[in-house]
């Protein structure tokens, strides 16, 4: 059902991106890698490659409006279409209030609020010209749900989430379907900074955020995945 979809996926060097991509290789589509390390990003575009698929690595700061039109160009230049967006680019604070920086607001808040919004934005204007596509956004559960230490974190997957559910009523009816994936705790790089005692053997692996992404994408015509709520089994319902 993927096979020659051309699919954008942000945060594409490592982690979760890194591993929807490999999967997206594997049954034939055609991807627009895109991520702040160019070393990284081409490894993981080469990969791609071997897998069969067609590939491109595109540098991109999500939250520099040319260069997230500059990966638009690109993508189109290449292949001619864009038919799915997976946001994953996204980085993580999780500290205590009284240790939270204003820096690390702004941090949070420009790459998974705002940058979320300018991709987003810029390929569904793409989308819109060829009868619609797919946005699948991982973000996570602390966009349902908050915890100790992540104020700045949750208040920019909120916004995210507030964002996406706002382009779904205006893109009503476009053709353009928007999903919002809560997954549980990830075991990616995302926790390699985090000062926070937590079992990363007992989470979900990027392998398993991949597939929900790809189901997400493999919806059928004519239908959406909304939400999708996937957890560890020792967090059932929390």
């Amino acid at each position: 059902m993927l096979k020659d979809k051309v699919i954008i996926i942000t945060g594409a060097s490592s982690g979760i991106g890194r591993a929807t991509a490999l999967a997206l290789a594997k049954l034939g589509a055609k991807l627009g890698l895109a991520a702040r390390n160019y070393a990284a990003l081409s490894a993981v575009a080469d990969q791609a490659r071997q897998l069969g698929a067609q590939a491109i690595a595109v540098p991109t700061d999500v939250t520099q409006k040319d260069q997230v039109a500059d990966l638009v160009s690109e993508v189109l230049a290449t292949f001619g279409r864009i038919d799915g967006l997976v946001n994953c680019a996204g980085v993580g604070v999780i500290r205590p209030i009284e240790q939270l920086t204003e820096e690390d607001i702004d941090r949070t808040y420009a790459v998974n609020t705002k940058g979320v919004i300018l991709v987003s934005q810029a390929v569904g204007a793409a989308m819109l010209k060829t009868g619609g596509g797919r946005i699948v956004t991982p973000v996570g559960t602390m966009g349902r749900y908050v915890m100790r230490g992540s104020v700045a974190y949750s208040a920019s997957k909120w916004g995210a989430v507030g964002a996406l559910k706002a382009m779904a009523t205006e893109w009503q009816r476009s053709g353009i379907g928007i999903s919002l994936l809560y997954l549980g705790g990830v075991n990616s790089p995302f926790w390699d900074a985090i000062e926070m005692k937590v079992q990363r053997d007992k989470m979900l692996s990027v392998e398993d955020a991949a597939q929900a992404i790809v189901s997400a994408l493999q919806a059928p015509a004519g239908s959406v995945l909304n939400e999708l709520v996937l957890q560890p089994d020792s967090h059932q319902f929390i």
